[in-house]
Order: structure tokens, then sequence, then C-alpha cells
């Protein structure tokens, strides 16, 4: 760590949690919320002021325990970024943002605004505010720590109709004055895993159960314990994702890939393994993004799996349903491969499928 003790007093947080958005209950997602008033939570216990966090929320119905908040829409957090960060005084800044975020073709984080609907997918560019913040329209704020919870997907395989938008914010002349470190959830090309039924993203529950009791913490021992948790979840087939840690310091800039263990042959084998590649094999086809298409595919299997088969509106959920009832039966994943082939017979996408259901029916054993 570069800089010395900072007063609580002298701490800002932009914190950011979406749960909601205009494009519909398809895209609802149970979490961020939680994890946003969780860390408000800690920074509070570490003697930051209220007044020094910028709360800005889209809560699912009773996600945001009484709370006050802001709005979390495109035009109010780009404000946040241009006007009201630049306009504060301080020596460090913490920006949190839980919701959804995808990966443009120039490798830009995007991550979408509560406002964002499928033909205006309306979001800030993780790039775009970084400049900003790393101007001379940004006087004070040094040190400043960025948590990310969001997907860094590509945004070609979603399939949209339209194309994404794209906005440069407003920033000063380029100084070397500040220090930048961000944490990403994921990495390159991936989801991050949340965790609907206990409302907490996965990488973010891990972040606040390793921050320590400095307003300030140094990144690299907090991104060891975060890498040591998230090591095990990986070792035990629970998650993929990678996350990263980016530093962007006064005459150097460093990227901090993920590192996991080395691992014995059988776990890169393993049922969790074998599961979720089956589920991204699934996701890959368009039609899983189109509850009417899903249902179509649900009406070409047999009524007795479909009798005990759980639903959800959000694609991935509700494939992960549709997967979880039937895979203890090898003859119903195969019919689960001829229906979906039969809806989208692209032979490339066919292939990576049939190689899933394979592996999985293969690496399976009773009681997986």
């Amino acid at each position: 760590m570069i800089r010395g003790p900072v007063a609580p007093d002298r701490v800002v947080a932009l914190v950011i949690g979406i749960e909601q958005y205009a494009a519909g209950p398809d895209w609802n997602l149970p979490g961020p919320v939680r994890d946003a008033l969780r860390f408000r939570d800690w920074l509070l216990a570490r003697g930051v002021p209220d007044t020094n966090i910028l709360l800005h929320l889209a809560p699912l119905s009773g996600a945001d325990r009484g709370v006050p908040y802001r709005p979390a829409d495109h035009d109010t957090l780009r404000r946040a970024f241009v006007t009201d960060i630049p306009a504060r005084s301080g020596d460090a800044l913490w920006v949190w943002w839980g919701g959804h975020g995808v990966l443009d073709t120039d490798e830009h984080l995007r991550l979408y605004c509560a406002d964002a609907t499928v033909p205006d997918r309306r979001n800030i560019d993780v790039e775009s505010a970084r400049s900003t913040l790393r101007s001379d329209a940004v006087t004070g704020f040094g040190w400043q720590m960025w948590m990310i919870d969001a997907c860094q997907t590509f945004d070609e395989r979603h399939n949209f109709p339209h194309s994404l938008p794209g906005e440069q914010l407003p920033a000063g002349q380029r100084i070397q004055a500040h220090e930048q470190i961000l944490m990403f959830a994921a990495g390159r090309g991936q989801r991050a895993a949340n965790d609907p039924e206990r409302r907490l993203g996965v990488f973010s529950d891990i972040v606040l159960r390793e921050l320590p009791a400095d307003p300030l913490p140094d990144p690299d021992p907090l991104f060891e314990g975060v890498q040591a948790r998230m090591n095990a979840l990986r070792a035990a087939g629970h998650t993929d994702q990678l996350p990263s840690l980016f530093m962007h310091r006064p005459g150097r800039t460093e990227n901090s890939p993920w590192n996991p263990p080395a691992a014995p042959g059988p776990a890169a084998t393993s049922p969790g393994r074998l599961l979720a590649r089956l589920i991204e094999s699934l996701l890959a086809y368009p039609l899983m993004s189109d509850r009417d298409a899903r249902q179509a595919l649900v009406n070409e299997l047999p009524a007795a799996v479909v009798a005990r088969m759980p639903r959800h509106t959000m694609p991935r959920t509700d494939v992960i349903g549709i997967v979880r009832t039937i895979r203890a039966q090898p003859d119903k994943l195969w019919e689960l491969y001829d229906a979906v082939t039969l809806l989208d017979d692209e032979p490339g996408r066919a292939v990576e499928l049939k190689a899933a259901v394979r592996d999985f029916i293969a690496g399976s054993g009773p009681g997986t």
C-alpha cells in the first residue's frame, strides 16, 4: 500500500445495487441490494459518515430495509460520476457496483443501469468512468477502490436485436495523481455467480467476509483472501468464475489475473464442472433467452417430467431447473438434446451440446 492512514471522514463511497430493470422480470437479479446495504453497514462500522455514502439502489420489492437511497437510472448515475463525486472533497473513494454487465467489442465492461431496456440498454462504461475519476476533474481522491460484481460475458453472444449504446463521460486533463484499484468478480467472457435464494452475489459475499477493519485496506492481502475462498469453491465445482485485480498507480499499471492452484486431474471433470459445462452449452442457444421458445422446448419433453419441473422467468435459472429435473435419467438428457436441436439445428452448437451431455453422463455417478 502506497498511502498512509486515511481518516474515515475523508472517505467517500458510491454504492450501487441494481436488482430490477426496466427490461422486465427476465432481468431481475436478487442480491445486489442486500450486498450494497451490507457494504454500507461495513463503511458505517468503520466510522465513515452516512452523508459520505452515495447509495443508489433499484430494489426488488421489500429489499431495501427502509434505508433512504437515490435512484439507479442512467441519468442519475451519470451525474454521480460527472458531478456529484467531483463536487465532494476527500482522500479516498470507494465505488461498489452490483448488477448486470456485459463486455463490449472494444473489451470495455458496460454496467447496465436500472432503466435499461432491450431496445435501449442504457449503461455506464467502466473505462470511461475511470478516465473521468482519474482526470483533473477530480482534485481529491488520490486513492480509489472499485468492487464490481457483474458478468463480463461477450455482448454478441446474447443476440440482442439492437446494438449496445455507448457514451464517453466528460473528463478533464490527464494527470498522474490517482491510484485506482479495481477488483472484478468475473473474468473476460465469464458470468458472475449469484445466489438468488440467499439474495447475494458470490463474489460480493466473499469480499464482505474478507474486508478488514481498515476503511482503506491494502488490496494485495484482500485479493489473496478472496482468491483463497474462491479457489475452495472452484475446487468443489461450485463456480468457474475467475475474478481479477487491476491496479493503476502513477507510473505503473498492473493487471493481476486469477491464479487458481493446480488441481489434480479428476477435478477437471468433477460433476460440478460437468454440470456447469452442460448449462453453458444450453445457454449458448439463442432460444434459451426467449421465454416462449423455452416453453416450446419444454413442451417437447415427456409430460411426466414436465409436471415436476420448476420454472423461472430468468433464462439461466430456468435452464438450471430443467436440467436438474432430468439429469438423473440419461435417456431424458438425450431427449432434451433432441428437443433443443429440433428447434435450432445449428451444427456448431449441436456438437458442443452433444459432447457436454455425453461427458456429463459419463462423469456422473450414483447419488451425484
